[in-house]
């Protein structure tokens, strides 16, 4: 064989182990709080849906007879409700920042403006940490990220079940919260 040949060999496996320590490595803190703020958006929101709202699917088809035959489901829940929702989840992020566990010192994203039927209940904003947009837009990014990867998931966990979806999404199907970081029930 010919030295350039080995050469260009030498420097190709080089070039591809570099690629491949140069690849970024997703924040697991930032994903973990990304993915439990949308199961509490979702889950809030579907909250406030009346119950008794519903919604026609089927295939609209016509019997022999002309009637239709269509299906009234309720609308909570529901794969156009889930849809719609998923469209508009991350544009509330603007509403998490980083908060600082005074205890454990353990940092996650959580909500701090208080929802508009709560009556101006607000945290304590001595634990939070306003990085101003740039914190805002890296929690906006990574939900972006996490509902286009898991679009379908969601919509049929949070279509088919309504308890502990956020530990189900987060810990079990997108592994973004791993352990304990995945248990906390409260954003």
């Amino acid at each position: 064989m010919s030295p350039w040949i080995i050469q260009a060999g030498l420097v190709l496996l080089l070039l591809s182990g570099l690629l491949k320590t140069t690849e970024g490595k997703k924040d697991e803190m930032l994903y973990c709080s990304a993915c439990m703020a949308i199961a509490d958006e979702l889950n809030y929101s579907i909250s406030q849906t009346d119950p008794k709202r519903t919604i026609d699917v089927g295939g609209f088809r016509l019997k022999p007879d002309g009637s239709l035959t269509d299906k009234k489901v309720p609308f909570a829940r529901s794969e156009t409700q889930l849809t719609e929702l998923l469209e508009g989840v991350c544009n509330s992020m603007s509403d998490y920042a980083l908060y600082v566990d005074p205890d454990t010192k353990e940092k996650s994203y959580k909500r701090f403006a208080p929802r508009s039927n709560s009556g101006g209940d607000f945290p304590d904003f001595n634990n939070f940490k306003f990085d101003g947009p740039e914190g805002s837009n890296a929690l906006k990014f990574a939900c972006e990220t996490i509902v286009e990867e898991l679009e379908d998931d969601i919509i049929s966990l949070f279509g088919h079940e309504s308890e502990h979806v956020a530990d189900k999404l987060c810990g079990e199907i997108s592994g973004h919260c791993k352990g304990s970081q995945g248990q906390r029930s409260e954003l």
